[in-house]
């Protein structure tokens, strides 16, 4: 079943936002983990992203740092990282400084045409919920 998640899973999530990602997933939701996450030693804010029409759960962590925000964005099949820096938002590989924590971007099941495409989606800053609805509707499109 798609998008299914157990009663104890559901609990841990509050739903902050939902849409239609133009894709075929069809519509999807975005919940926040009501716990923080720990990702390099310190404490970040994680969301899961779910579609009616597919399977696939995907997990975003959220990097805050001094000028930007990195969101790590990891399916089954693949890992990459969208930054705001204040000048845009868009898709890169992920960072080497997330490698030992066991995230990296397997090129098998990217989709480097669309990748390309993601390098810069919007200019400007975005706020987390505008950029987690925006890669709710991209990331899709990443996945060969």
């Amino acid at each position: 079943m798609a998008g299914y998640v157990t009663a104890q899973e559901q609990k841990a999530y509050k739903k902050v936002a939902e849409g239609n990602s133009n894709t075929p997933f069809g519509k999807y939701t975005i919940e926040i983990k009501n716990e923080p996450v720990m990702l390099e030693g310190e404490e970040i804010t994680s969301y899961r992203i779910t579609y009616e029409k597919s399977p696939i759960s995907i997990v975003v962590l959220v990097d805050k740092e001094k000028e930007c925000k990195n969101y790590i964005v990891t399916s089954n099949d693949l890992s990459v990282m969208y930054t705001c820096n204040g000048q845009y938002f868009g898709v890169n590989k992920i960072d080497r400084k997330y490698e030992k924590e066991g995230y990296v971007t397997d090129d098998t099941y990217l989709d480097r045409f669309n990748y390309f495409h993601q390098k810069l989606i919007v200019s400007g800053n975005q706020n987390e919920n505008g950029a987690t609805q925006l890669i709710a509707s991209y990331f899709p499109l990443l996945i060969k």
